[in-house]
């Protein structure tokens, strides 16, 4: 086989989200059914548009770090892709059965340290430039998030993050995946953090008027494809992945999840915060993914959709949808994570994975919740409300960021 056909096999997940801490508390909750959202309570927001959000519920991180007097200096971001890293590492079984120098990290986040940028801003205005945390810098920069886990770990392959907005997650999983297919490594962690649920970004959010205002009805809130849709849940939380060559899992007698079989990619080239109306651009990534993959339109059973629950996006989704899948868009499932825990930004394509995962491990595919008047514009098999038991063969799955940003990866049922 030449480098450049090596199969590339999932063995392990992690994630801490708005649902669960573990990935069987997320899954259990999905699959249920069951919302995320509720009232944002980390920062005054009561003149706030928007009020409501996904938000990772507190939880004791120092056992799963190495060096604690660092882990209580880390950013929110770090933490939740560390965690979700260790999780990931410590299903897998991988520990102490690779080369160090065959093995990387690239993890994947939207705004990176914000939390902590915001808290020392507010320091050195109230208190001086002296009082800033001298370990500031490292804190705030995105790379950290995939940085810092390769420390503790000693990962001395690739290692770096990618940046797309709200495609950044799957960006990361694919380039991951290419890594390990051109031969230059045989072990990737990667996936997304975010926790961007602080009080400056939120603001700008919500002046945008992106987001939706439902703040009397914060389970209801995030609706994707459904009429009464008025913009996007903010989310949070990390979700980490680790990718294998099949030779180098089977041979240490490892659980397979999936197969990751196909990555494209696309830029809308358009408007640096709205998407194209028709999304052509979400068609060229899934279409791109198609042909990466070397598989068929009829090849897939079902659609993570990046279905924000905003009336442009998730209309524009269903066209990108329908063109790139023909007649076979009215067979296909489509069903969107983020009606349950909200828009995770730089992670949520990491955290839709994972998700998918356990649809082709379990054959089980969770609903897309809130669907209560259907939209003219959006006229697919959205697998309202309740889960639905099903075979589950191949997934394909789309992130769309701000910039134009389109990303889309192909997952398989391991055989």
């Amino acid at each position: 086989m030449t480098m450049g056909n090596r199969r590339v096999v999932i063995t392990g997940l992690g994630t801490v989200n708005p649902l669960g801490l573990t990935v069987e508390e997320y899954w259990r909750r999905l699959a249920h059914g069951e919302s995320g959202i509720g009232i944002v309570d980390r920062f005054e927001n009561s003149t706030m548009s928007s009020r409501i959000g996904g938000q990772v519920r507190a939880f004791d991180h120092m056992p799963w770090f190495k060096d604690q007097k660092m882990a209580r200096r880390l950013d929110r971001a770090i933490i939740y892709a560390h965690v979700a890293a260790c999780q990931a590492f410590q299903d897998s079984g991988i520990e102490g059965k690779f080369d160090p120098e065959r093995a990387g990290a690239v993890i994947a986040t939207g705004m990176g340290g914000v939390s902590t940028f915001e808290s020392d801003t507010r320091v050195m205005v109230e208190r001086g430039h002296k009082r800033v945390s001298p370990f500031f810098v490292p804190m705030i920069l995105p790379n950290t998030v995939s940085a810092y886990f390769a420390i503790e770990n000693n990962l001395q392959g690739p290692n770096y993050t990618i940046l797309s907005a709200c495609a950044s997650a799957n960006h990361s999983m694919g380039e991951a995946f290419e890594i390990i297919k051109r031969g230059s490594a045989d072990v990737m962690v990667t996936g997304g953090s975010e926790a961007a649920m602080c009080e400056v970004i939120y603001a700008g959010f919500a002046n945008m008027k992106a987001m939706s205002t439902r703040n009397d009805d914060p389970a209801g809130a995030s609706r994707p494809f459904d009429k009464g849709r008025d913009g996007f849940v903010m989310g949070e939380g990390g979700a980490v992945l680790v990718l294998e060559e099949l030779g180098h899992a089977k041979a240490r007698g490892a659980r397979i999840y999936a197969e990751i079989v196909g990555y494209g990619m696309s830029c809308d080239a358009h408007h640096i915060t709205a998407p194209c109306s028709d999304g052509a651009g979400g068609y060229r990534a899934m279409r791109n993914a198609l042909q990466s993959a070397g598989m068929n339109p009829q090849d897939i059973d079902l659609v993570n959709a990046h279905g924000t629950s905003t009336p442009l996006g998730d209309a524009g989704e269903t066209m990108a949808i329908k063109r790139c899948f023909g007649d076979h868009a009215r067979k296909l499932m489509v069903h969107s994570t983020k009606s349950m825990i909200g828009h995770a930004l730089g992670a949520a394509g990491a955290v839709e994975a994972v998700a998918l995962m356990m649809a082709l491990v379990r054959n089980v595919v969770h609903p897309t919740i809130n669907q209560q008047e259907p939209d003219p514009d959006c006229d697919l098999d959205y697998v309202p409300n309740t889960a639905r038991e099903k075979r589950v063969d191949a997934v394909l799955s789309n992130s769309f960021g701000f910039g134009g940003h389109n990303a889309t990866l192909i997952f398989k049922k391991f055989e």
